[in-house]
């Protein structure tokens, strides 16, 4: 069964349903083909040589796992991607086509954990779309970004806003569509997920929230139901603010403007797989970067170490968003 979706802005076929997917529209066109379950021959056949490698994951990748390994093609018209687990993901050099196998014992969904994340992120920026490593929810009509490193808090933070009834567009990879004169920040999929200490400080239990995966312990927050709300729209991003690290500090959660050199410095730091572009791409991307900090305001927040003062860092943030919009239209 083929379906299609609206993703990051693209266009995407795949030919099995994908659960995390529910819920998204059927978009205008395709951009992306994406096949599970099968490698096509002529790729099987490639000889091992001719893959050179291109980069090593990190010690911890997006499951817990060691990481990973990118290899490109001799002729640079594939990446193939091997993840500890035994799942091997190919990528063409245009990023139209994308196709993965897993282990006999893996699901639909514990391909999709690979797939919806850091497989996607790696396609929009070989199709040149800026993506960072963010966050973002809609406040007044607007996207709000939320930067940082894995473990700053981003996906906890996104879904405390979604209980204080703010839709949120994406968690983890924020797609931005250039629009010349403002940036366009691209909804994503509807569910947030969350590691099992987050959900149980946020939802009382971490029984509260449903695993992505049977075999894997963490949790996602469901934006198709009644209570929570995925924001379909792209809209424009409207200031971005980056999550340092949680402080033990009474005056925490606190807030303060960052200039434009300070915040492209961590716009770089935090663009989505930075480590994958070579040489052109980055050189391509740096302007773009330079034109966002330049276009809207940015803001560093302090969180507090208890995280039970999650929801008044959110508050505070929409406070600070509301004061900045009403004196730019003032």
């Amino acid at each position: 069964m083929t379906c299609s979706h609206s993703v990051y802005g693209l266009g995407i076929q795949v030919n099995v349903p994908i659960a995390g997917l529910a819920g998204l529209k059927a978009p205008p066109q395709v951009d992306v083909e994406i096949s599970l379950g099968s490698m096509p021959p002529f790729l099987a056949a490639i000889p091992r040589d001719e893959w050179l490698e291109h980069y090593v994951g990190s010690d911890e990748g997006e499951r817990g796992e060691p990481g990973n390994r990118y290899w490109r093609r001799s002729g640079g018209d594939y990446f193939r991607i091997e993840y500890v687990d035994g799942t091997v993901i190919v990528v063409n050099a245009q990023g139209s086509r994308v196709w993965a196998v897993s282990p006999q014992s893996a699901t639909v969904e514990d391909t999709a954990t690979y797939l919806l994340g850091p497989t996607l992120g790696f396609v929009l920026c070989l199709r040149g779309i800026t993506c960072l490593h963010a966050s973002a929810i809609a406040i007044a009509d607007r996207a709000v970004a939320l930067v940082g490193p894995t473990g700053s808090g981003k996906s906890s933070t996104a879904a405390a806003f979604a209980r204080l009834g703010c839709p949120v567009l994406t968690d983890d990879v924020l797609a931005l569509v250039d629009e010349g004169s403002f940036f366009t920040a691209q909804p994503a999929y509807p569910r947030v997920r969350l590691w099992p200490t987050s959900a149980e400080s946020l939802f009382g239990s971490v029984d509260a929230l449903p695993r992505i995966t049977p075999g894997w312990d963490k949790r996602f927050l469901d934006l198709n139901g009644p209570r929570y709300r995925f924001q379909h729209r792209p809209l424009p991003l409207a200031a971005i603010y980056f999550l340092d690290e949680r402080s033990a500090d009474p005056v925490a959660p606190r807030i303060k403007a960052v200039g434009a050199r300070e915040g492209l410095m961590s716009l770089v730091a935090n663009s989505y797989a930075t480590n994958l572009l070579d040489k052109p791409m980055r050189a391509k991307e740096f302007p773009v970067l330079g034109r966002l900090v330049e276009s809207i305001p940015l803001r560093r927040v302090t969180p507090s170490a208890d995280f039970g003062r999650i929801t008044e860092a959110c508050e505070l943030i929409t406070d600070d968003f509301l004061q900045m919009a009403s004196c730019a239209s003032a």
